[in-house]
């Protein structure tokens, strides 16, 4: 049996999807910058999609930047706040995802003041020292935050944070890569200045995302070398991944009630079964609590000897099981997860973190053949 436990690193594009991307690239090959009617059919494709995103997440389609996703979107929107608005505060946290973490140290060494919020035992943002930061001096500042950690699930309280950025007239973004598709999402009722966002995490192409930028807040395009996307965003648009990610989009949407309830299902037999075979089991970060986590992560430290961890994951894809220790981006790394070794005691971090994710395309028999998987690899002699 094949499984595919590691839905937060990217997902299996939708047949609908697919469908859609083959038929742009066969009837539409017109440079959307050009004037003639070849051109201008594949211009339309872009306003169409934006449109129908805009509508989505309640906001402007002026205020969808098309681009090649959250990577490129964080390193935009955190590069051109100090570069075109002057920010030199930036508060955010330890355990973002490193197109965060690293792009801020690039700015430290710019010049710019990063300051980084307390967190609870559990990776929870302590909200009281957001609001210390945020008013110790006049000057502007710029709160980046992830929306839903990539790592450990745990959903930030995106309401207070807005509220507070309010507050002391300070810009607010947000990654939202975990959270596009999977919840839903009103820019008319929080007030967020910058949103990112990637297609490949809820079952449309890589390669394909997108950032909400405020009509209110104006800054200059991360990339140079041509007009595309209102002058935010240069280069031939790849329109063929707008349109996949699009259609990825309105299904999520559509189908989100009943796939998230379905999903969650998945998520909380897998808590039931762990907590049977390792009744010493830990859940990193919330997402062994079903209210405060993502409903498609979970991410267990499990007490196992080392000589069963050093070879756990390999052994898992053997069996044919994908999952990630700590998260996919650091998987291969010898350093470990930052966001674990913030997080965790020192008695946790001798036992190995494997995070699992799900989607709709999960069974629970996939669980079930993990389960036994496990029992096998640790329990036998």
């Amino acid at each position: 049996m094949n499984v595919y436990f590691d839905n937060a690193a990217t997902t299996k594009v939708r047949d609908e999807v697919i469908d859609d991307i083959s038929n742009v690239l066969k009837d539409c090959f017109g440079n959307p910058s050009s004037t003639h009617s070849f051109g201008r059919s594949a211009k339309s494709y872009i306003e169409t999609s934006r449109k129908s995103i805009a509508k989505i997440i309640n906001c402007d389609p002026a205020e969808i930047i098309f681009n090649s996703g959250g990577t490129e979107s964080d390193n935009s929107i955190l590069k051109c706040v100090v570069k075109d608005l002057g920010i030199k505060h930036i508060i955010s946290s330890k355990i973002e995802h490193h197109a965060v973490t690293h792009t801020l140290n690039d700015l430290e060494l710019q010049g710019v003041n990063v300051h980084y919020v307390k967190l609870s035992k559990n990776g929870n943002i302590d909200i009281d020292n957001l609001e210390h930061l945020l008013s110790f001096n006049d000057e502007p500042k710029l709160v980046t935050l992830m929306y839903i950690n990539n790592e450990i699930g745990n959903i930030l309280d995106i309401k207070s944070v807005s509220d507070l950025c309010q507050k002391y007239n300070s810009l607010f973004h947000t990654d939202a890569v975990q959270a596009v598709g999977h919840y839903k999402i009103d820019l008319k009722s929080i007030k967020i200045d910058f949103l990112s966002s990637a297609g490949h995490k809820f079952h449309g192409p890589k390669g394909v995302g997108f950032t909400y930028i405020n009509k209110l807040t104006k800054i200059k395009s991360f990339i140079c070398g041509g007009p595309q996307e209102r002058g935010l965003r240069a280069g031939t648009e790849s329109v063929h991944n707008i349109v996949g990610m699009t259609k990825a989009l309105e299904i999520a949407d559509r189908n989100m009630e009943q796939e998230a309830k379905y999903v969650l299902s998945i998520k909380e037999y897998m808590i039931k079964s762990l907590r049977k075979l390792f009744p010493d089991i830990h859940f990193n970060g919330e997402s062994g609590d079903i209210k405060n986590s993502t409903y498609t992560i979970l991410n267990v430290c499990l007490p196992i000897s080392n000589d069963k961890a050093a070879m756990l994951d390999f052994n898992l894809d053997l069996k044919g099981i994908a999952c990630s220790r700590g998260s996919a981006c650091q998987s291969g790394s010898s350093e470990g997860s930052h966001v674990l070794n913030e997080i965790q005691s020192e008695d946790q971090k001798k036992f190995p973190s494997v995070r699992f994710s799900f989607s709709h395309n999960n069974k629970i028999e996939e669980v079930d053949y993990l389960i036994d998987t496990l029992k096998e690899l640790i329990y036998s002699q």
